[in-house]
């Protein structure tokens, strides 16, 4: 409702994932770099963990949009699966047909066999499992098992697993000890700087199409300490933010929009206690002003 008014093309902050929006930011480059790198060098197990909201799924597709011609990759959006349905959801995504008359150890042939194949063109198999944290503990080991398979050269398949921080705490089991050997990289994402924020605000208004639309530095400082550095609740703020403006017919995201915007959102960081000091230093400034102005 507010894109004519801000002369913007599209939505700036969507809360739907689109690497059209893609930040390039330290801690998603630095993720990113890692998964490029450990799957050129054929590592059977990539972790990839961060809080909710921080831009897993994000990176997801990007590495899906951007994976070279070489790679064959295999998506698995929900592992809620047991360790028969995640054969079938890899052997699909592998172009192979269902069949019901096909046991466990067939379909793991099977498998087997179709990697062979693929691995003899000159591709290697990526699986990608989004919300990893999900994976029923008997899947996991499933999935441990799939890696086993293998030429004398290099892995058959490797497995790129985004989640949340509980897939650590699941990983710590003495069950999993064994697969845990097998995570050749890990990467833990962090949330954004308040200079991180920045950034990703004016990155997000420039492709959206208004790179001159802004937030006062009060609103960023408000936005970054409220969001936490969270790129989901960034969106949320900021949507909600120049939701307020555009009510009040402004063009400049105040300190004040994104604090009502804070109040109305779950999960920010806003503290009531705290609300007034932008209001409290703007006053004292008024005040030493009119008494530099008495004084002379």
């Amino acid at each position: 409702m507010y894109l004519h008014h801000f002369g913007l093309q599209q939505p700036p902050f969507s809360l739907t994932p689109n690497t059209l929006f893609y930040v390039g930011l330290t801690p998603h480059q630095q993720a990113f770099d890692v998964l490029q790198t450990a799957l050129s060098a054929g590592e059977g197990f990539i972790k990839i963990i961060g809080e909710v909201g921080t831009g897993k799924t994000l990176l997801c597709r990007k590495l899906l949009q951007s994976a070279p011609a070489q790679w064959c990759l295999a998506y698995v959006p929900d592992p809620s699966l047991t360790p028969q349905e995640l054969r079938w959801a890899l052997a699909s995504e592998l172009g192979l047909q269902y069949s019901g008359n096909i046991d466990q150890q067939q379909l793991h042939q099977l498998l087997q066999r179709h990697l062979m194949l693929i691995a003899a063109r000159g591709q290697q198999v990526i699986l990608v499992i989004d919300e990893a944290q999900a994976l029923p503990d008997d899947t996991l080991e499933a999935l441990r098992l799939l890696t086993n398979l293998e030429t004398e050269q290099r892995k058959l398949l490797q497995v790129v697993l985004f989640a949340q921080p509980e897939l650590d705490a699941k990983l710590a089991k003495p069950q999993f000890r064994q697969l845990r050997q097998r995570i050749g990289f890990s990467y833990r994402l962090r949330p954004m700087t308040p200079a991180e924020v920045t950034a990703y605000l004016q990155q997000r208004l420039r492709v959206a199409g208004n790179p001159e639309l802004s937030f006062s530095p009060m609103a960023r400082y408000q936005l970054a300490r409220s969001s936490r550095g969270i790129p989901r609740l960034v969106n949320m703020l900021a949507h909600k933010a120049l939701m307020l403006c555009y009510g009040q017919g402004k063009q400049r995201v105040s300190w004040w929009h994104v604090g009502a915007a804070a109040r109305d959102t779950d999960d920010v960081q806003f503290s009531r206690a705290h609300s007034w000091w932008p209001a409290a230093l703007a006053l004292l400034l008024l005040s030493v002003a009119l008494f530099w102005q008495w004084g002379q």
